[in-house]
């Protein structure tokens, strides 16, 4: 593997892991909102 291959290996992981957290916090607000509409508060 090459260095520039390399480079953008680490380049796509720290896309990818924050494109996770990204999911996460909208998952989470998802469920918030859910159990809000239903009057579980």
């Amino acid at each position: 593997m090459g260095r520039a291959q390399l480079k953008r290996l680490k380049e796509l992981e720290k896309e990818n892991q924050h494109l996770r957290r990204a999911v996460s916090d909208l998952t989470l607000d998802k469920l918030i909102l859910t159990e809000a509409a239903r009057g579980n508060y």
